[in-house]
């Protein structure tokens, strides 16, 4: 995939409309809406500032939460669920999707701007047609939530052709919610078959610090995989052991690996079915001269419990009704090693259940093991960027990457849909 596209600095903006796609799929209280946490609003700052700056009108858009715009299609889910269908009125519908309504992300968004944002009462109709036509530069407006439109996640052209249409004739559209790229739909993709296409400063750091790493890494390239399911992460070890030096793994898919080479699992996570896959992984690894390190010793429990008290095994002899939770100091020891000599380091994963304080300390030694090396420190998303904010080591790092499912297809190799449609440099 080629990772060299424009960006909003490599086109003129000035008295143009821009689409501008951001990824405010925010968090929220369930009982009040509030907003719970406000970085992934606050991480579009930089793009949306410098737009206005330069004289454009912000024509902002994003999904959030995953709203069912079709009342049938709602009632019939529900009803697989167990629920009673004839409870389930379109009052009760209308209700889920207010609760999905932007307008909680408009006005904290207003807030940190520091200026008015209007808010459209659709995505594509006459309300937002409306304002979009008035919007003056170094205004900014709010469409509403994207998915309320049957079309979105199906990539309708039409929709994605309304949605130009309104940064008129001379609009530009601007992509930068990494977390929704990996994604064909008609806000991420669709529009940049009828408008110029280019990057925000949130996707260009990501494809200049991700792609970078696999293009060109400083090496020894060291990919640091965890989590729960090998089934997860196939296509990103298959990948990364074509490109990196070393594979490191955690997690619970550590058990399905132990397993593969005849040890005994207890009552860990396994995936049966895997099996042949892992003893394939290690060949291949062999066969590449690509070092693949596993967990020597394992923190076990005898339940899934916050409560419960760690007992230390071999990895390859954990008893019956006991359960890997963890890695162990040997293993620790090991992993940190590994890390302290690298070049790069790719870390997508926790290396045990990092959310109970008794097995944290694999993903914390991991983490500080990163904080403190030389090497260039890349955290995948998801539950990594997670567990290192938890444990505050967050600034330590070179770079945390805003996207969950769009890093781990950007790991694999994968073609992501929402950077390919961007124009070249």
């Amino acid at each position: 995939m080629n990772y060299n596209k424009k960006t909003v600095k490599d086109i003129d903006v000035k008295g143009r409309k821009v689409l501008l796609r951001c990824d405010f799929n925010v968090p929220q209280d369930k009982a009040t809406g509030a907003i719970t946490d406000d970085k992934r609003i606050r991480a579009a700052l930089p793009t949306i500032q410098y737009l206005l700056d330069q004289g454009a009108a912000v024509i902002a858009c994003s999904h959030l939460g995953k709203p069912e715009p079709s009342f049938d299609k709602w009632a019939k889910k529900q009803a697989e669920k167990g629920k009673d269908p004839a409870s389930l009125t379109k009052e009760k519908w209308e209700k889920t999707l207010e609760a999905l309504c932007m307008e909680p992300v408009a006005k904290r968004l207003g807030e940190l701007l520091g200026r008015d944002v209007v808010l459209a009462g659709d995505v594509v109709g006459p309300d937002a047609q409306a304002k979009a036509a008035a919007l003056q530069p170094g205004e900014i407006m709010l469409l509403q939530n994207t998915r309320f439109e049957k079309g979105e996640t199906k990539n309708d052209p039409e929709l994605a052709k309304a949605m130009a249409g309104l940064a008129g004739a001379d609009g530009v559209y601007v992509s930068d919610a990494f977390g929704a790229v990996h994604r064909a739909h008609a806000s991420t993709a669709g529009v940049a078959a009828y408008l110029p296409a280019v990057s925000g400063f949130l996707i260009e750091k990501e494809l200049e610090i991700m792609g970078g790493a696999l293009a060109d890494p400083k090496r020894p390239l060291v990919a640091i995989l965890g989590g729960s399911k090998v089934s997860s992460k196939i296509g990103v070890i298959n990948h990364l052991l074509d490109i990196a030096d070393m594979i490191i793994i955690g997690g619970g898919m550590a058990y399905t690996f132990a397993k593969a080479q005849g040890g005994s699992v207890g009552t860990s996570l396994l995936e049966s079915d895997w099996l042949d896959y892992c003893n394939e992984m290690i060949a291949k690894a062999k066969g590449k001269g690509v070092k693949l390190l596993l967990p020597v010793d394992t923190q076990c429990a005898k339940e899934f419990s916050a409560d419960a008290q760690p007992e230390l095994h071999d990895t390859m002899s954990i008893p019956d009704g006991m359960m890997g939770m963890d890695i162990g100091p040997k293993t620790i020891e090991e992993y940190a090693a590994a890390v302290k000599g690298a070049g790069t380091v790719i870390w997508n994963g926790p290396m045990g259940v990092f959310e109970f304080a008794n097995f944290a300390e694999g993903t914390r030694a991991v983490a500080k093991a990163l904080a403190e090396t030389d090497a260039i420190t890349i955290i995948g998303g998801g539950d990594s960027a997670a567990a290192v904010a938890q444990l505050g080591f967050a600034d330590k790092m070179t770079h945390i990457s805003t996207g969950g499912g769009a890093s781990l297809e950007f790991l694999e190799g994968k073609e992501l849909p929402g950077v390919a449609c961007l124009l070249d440099k």
